[in-house]
């Protein structure tokens, strides 16, 4: 038996490339050829939506069991969920996520990046956290052989993402310059990776892991008028802003940005699609309830709704063809936090005690006797900080701490160690900083 891909697109995708193609062809132009043969189908979701409005009587459509008007369950499971209705529990949620999450996360956006008011852009649409929001925009947007633009000091899963998965190419340039963002290096990069080619994509993750860094408004300004000149000169730009640890912000050293770039970038120049992938993993401490957004921010205004609902459409067939849709409990619990009006202050309450651990390891870290073991590089935001050993391996170092002192560190490269102080008492950290002290001392 032979396969071939079909010669023709589906319909329905033919019909949103279309729209793309009329409202703005350069957004078509930087679909991979998966993103291109994407659509979400009209079948069983579908009748099915259209049944739950209309079947009075009788609707025997999704693929659940129902008993006495409501999802059948399980007492041994339904016991542990308190007041929460079944539901709200264990009936599918929709493959774009619960409408009322949707417009809440919107608000929250809104709330916390000024600069977007009076901008058009998508819905966010329900991720499983922000890993599947990398792994839907390498879906729609990354082809074998594209180059994906990154600072050096980056998340190793984007390379199973990008380079193991989708086959594409990253390329790095150094993250610091003279103690902060490598500005005229982003640019010069930015300007290598464009060279002879017609699309790039660029990912940016601030606060960063690992570095613990958020960029100065200064430098948020120059990355973004960067990337403004690139899509000027005609390279188009797919822009992602990984912010999984927004609003963790500290000002360490001085006042970082507080709006993501996603706020910068969308509606600045139709060769530039920015993508926001954020969620409550971090910014509500809910981990493993794996609950994340996907937000399109398309470059031209006057086409954002009719581009953003072809993206949504695709965005939704990628993710009933991956996992069909995000958990409809995760859903229901991040909604009603974000409506609780207590929200606000336990977040600041438990930022406020993640920047007191930030604040003790700035001092800690920096303090001249630890001079002779490593450089601090600079933090002020997120879950991270990064030193930069001296005289020996950091892998070798990260195993010596484990045997002989029960310490567990990452080495992010050859010379970095990657300190989560987020998981550190206050009390904890000048102890530990002694251990990783010593240890250097007895490897060098």
């Amino acid at each position: 038996m032979t396969r071939s891909l079909p010669s023709a697109p589906n319909p329905l995708a033919a019909q949103l490339n279309e729209q793309l193609e009329s409202a703005a062809p350069e957004v078509l132009a930087m679909l991979s050829g998966y993103g291109r043969r994407l659509y979400f189908p009209k079948g069983i979701l579908s009748q099915s939506a259209e049944a739950k409005e209309k079947a009075h009587q009788f609707n025997a459509t999704i693929g659940i069991a129902t008993q006495g008007g409501e999802p059948m369950h399980l007492p041994s499971v339904q016991k542990h969920l308190g007041k929460i209705a079944p539901g709200d529990v264990y009936s599918y949620a929709p493959a774009s996520g619960r409408m009322p999450l949707r417009e809440i996360w919107r608000d929250k956006l809104f709330e916390e990046n000024p600069d977007l008011v009076g901008k058009k852009f998508g819905l966010p649409i329900v991720t499983a956290a922000i890993t599947h929001g990398l792994a839907l925009v390498s879906e729609l947007f990354v082809d074998e052989g594209d180059c994906v633009l990154i600072p050096d000091k980056l998340w190793g899963n984007y390379r199973l993402n990008f380079e193991v998965h989708a086959g594409a190419e990253i390329c790095t340039f150094p993250f610091y310059a003279d103690g902060a963002f490598n500005c005229a290096g982003f640019e010069r990069a930015l300007a290598e990776a464009s060279e002879g080619r017609e699309k790039l994509v660029v990912l940016l993750n601030f606060p960063n892991n690992p570095t613990g860094y958020m960029p100065t408004v200064a430098e948020a300004e120059s990355i973004a008028a960067s990337l403004l000149a690139q899509a000027e000169a005609g390279t188009r730009l797919v822009v992602v802003t990984d912010d999984a640890y927004f609003g963790l912000f500290y000002h360490l050293g001085g006042r970082s940005a507080t709006q993501s770039l996603f706020a910068r970038l969308t509606g600045a120049h139709q060769n530039l699609l920015a993508i926001k992938l954020d969620g409550a993993t971090k910014e509500l401490f809910v981990w493993g309830l794996r609950c994340g957004f996907i937000t399109f921010g398309p470059g031209r205004p006057e086409a954002a709704d009719v581009v953003c609902a072809a993206l949504e459409a695709k965005t939704k067939g990628a993710i009933r063809g991956g996992i069909s849709n995000v958990a409809q409990l995760s859903q229901t619990l991040i909604e009603r936090a974000l409506a609780s009006p207590t929200i606000d202050a336990e977040r600041a309450e438990k930022n406020a005690e993640l920047r007191a651990r930030a604040e003790r390891v700035a001092e800690v870290a920096a303090q001249p006797r630890y001079a002779e073991s490593w450089d601090v590089y600079p933090f002020n935001s997120g879950y991270f900080m990064c030193v930069e050993v001296k005289g020996v391996d950091a892998e070798k170092l990260r195993v010596h701490l484990l045997d002989q002192y029960g310490v567990g560190l990452i080495a992010t490269s050859g010379s970095d160690i990657r300190v989560a102080f987020s998981c550190l008492e206050v009390d904890e950290v000048e102890p530990l900083f002694e251990l990783l002290h010593r240890a250097v001392q007895e490897l060098a």
